[in-house]
């Protein structure tokens, strides 16, 4: 039953996993259902009342299980702190690029708005040149009648009035007059001068505001070009970053689903181990009550056998002894063969004896000469020291001394079933031992007031005696 039990559950697991590997039922990567956990659970729980060995097994094992699941979570718990702070980190460095990026954006506006109007003052300046050009040309064009004028009269004329002085007032006003031309000519000279120098102070003014914005434009443009890439890198850092927080903390309650999970398990097998030990407890004091009813209810035989005979001894030493049968020698018994690992009670007949030996006392048969006293168990003959094997599978639920049977050990084997193993010169066994069919329990001896090595061996069935012979198997 208990392996049968043990393999459905493997066949859960392996079943939910595809029938292709059998999962770690504790790993978060396990793909398990709900259901089949749920059915899992109450296998183990089954195992767990069928075997108590397995079930503080498991509780170990669910235990170390926690422990680790525990340190993973303790360990997820850094990583995922260290990762905030990197986080937070980059998000501040991140916050520091945008200003500095939200600032330069502010200054290109500004730029802008500069660019915009040096352009219009460049558009006057172009205006104040063609101006400038146009005037240049007139003078020009003045400069050159003059130039052929004074080319086509030359000299001569003023050599004849200098030659001729037949007027001397004419000749006066016409050297004024010559004058006057000459400092008007002079003056458009100087004009025509400073309006060439006027031009080229403007193409220069124009050409170097022209260079400055251009290159405070590049130089905007470059910082803007290095802060988007920074930006770029920062945002590419702090999505991976977020795509790690999150991938690590679906990791963290995953692998606290699991640690709460093997809680629960670990709950029910401490739930299950504490109600076998209860009732384990329950079966050896009730083994315990019933073996003192046992042994006081034999003392009050003896005492009144006892009675008896002194009794009968006052009789006459004349009146003839009465007649007893000579008592045949007892059955060989023996514990060889294959256990029985059914359960208790479907074994009758296919019980081993719990040591090699003699049969002294069988069922029922009278103790001693009183026949109104009977024997409740067997008594088996055997060699002091020699082991005593229990003859089925079960948990001790009493191992010491106990008036009457001297070190005694009591095994409960389920359903009400028990036996007993008195008169032990040692016990192999402590109270809550789990003990498999054909185990060592105790050594032959003979403690409790006996005379020679021999073991009491007793079967209870709800309380009540049953006879070993029909349990065990028949020699022969």
């Amino acid at each position: 039953m208990l392996q049968a039990l043990k393999q459905w559950l493997r066949g859960v697991f392996f079943a939910a996993h595809g029938g292709h590997t059998r999962p770690d039922i504790f790993s978060h990567n396990c793909p398990v259902s709900p259901t089949h956990m749920l059915r899992a659970l109450i296998a183990l729980a089954l195992i767990c009342l069928l075997n108590p060995a397995f079930a503080e097994d498991e509780r170990v094992q669910t235990q170390k299980q926690i422990d680790a699941a525990r340190q993973d979570v303790t360990e997820l718990q850094k990583v995922l702190s260290k990762l905030q702070e990197e986080r937070t980190g980059v998000q501040k460095d991140l916050r520091t690029t945008e200003t500095e990026m939200g600032k330069l954006e502010k200054q290109v506006e500004v730029l802008q708005k500069e660019l915009k109007k040096t352009e219009a003052e460049l558009q006057k300046l172009d205006s104040e040149k063609k101006k400038l050009n146009s005037a240049r040309v007139e003078q020009q064009r003045l400069i050159a009648i003059q130039a052929r004028a004074a080319y086509q009269s030359g000299r001569q004329e003023y050599l004849k009035l200098l030659l001729n002085q037949q007027h001397p007032e004419k000749f006066a006003r016409t050297l004024t007059y010559y004058d006057y031309l000459s400092q008007a000519r002079l003056e458009q000279l100087r004009n025509f001068n400073e309006t060439l120098r006027q031009l080229a102070n403007v193409g220069k003014d124009i050409d170097l505001q022209q260079a400055q914005l251009l290159v405070q434009k590049s130089n905007l443009d470059s910082q803007s070009e290095e802060l988007a890439k920074v930006r770029q890198e920062r945002q590419q850092a702090l999505a991976k970053l977020n795509q790690d927080y999150k991938a690590r903390d679906q990791k963290l309650q995953a692998r606290q689903q699991d640690q709460a999970d093997l809680a629960k398990v670990l709950k029910t097998i401490e739930e299950t181990l504490a109600r076998q030990a209860r009732e384990a407890e329950e079966a050896r004091q009730k083994a315990l009550v019933a073996a003192r009813e046992a042994e006081e209810k034999r003392q009050r035989e003896a005492e009144a056998l006892a009675r008896n005979n002194s009794a009968s001894s006052s009789k006459s030493a004349d009146e003839p002894a009465p007649h007893r049968p000579v008592k045949a020698p007892g059955a060989v018994v023996s514990s060889a063969g294959v256990s029985y690992g059914g359960p208790f009670a479907e074994a009758r007949g296919k019980l081993p004896w719990p040591i090699d030996g003699r049969l002294l006392a069988r069922f029922g048969e009278a103790r001693g000469d009183d026949e109104r006293t009977k024997w409740d168990g067997v008594m088996i003959s055997a060699t002091a020291g020699s082991q005593v094997h229990a003859v089925h599978g079960g948990r001790v639920v009493f191992a010491d001394w106990l008036r009457g049977a001297g070190l005694l050990v009591i095994l409960d084997h389920g359903n009400g079933y028990l036996t007993l193993y008195g008169h032990n010169q040692s016990l192999l066994k402590s109270a809550g031992d789990i003990v498999k069919a054909g185990e060592a329990i105790s050594t032959v001896g003979n403690s409790g007031g006996q005379d020679t090595a021999a073991l009491y061996f007793a079967i209870r069935q709800q309380g009540r005696p049953s006879d070993p012979a029909q349990w065990c198997r028949t020699q022969g």
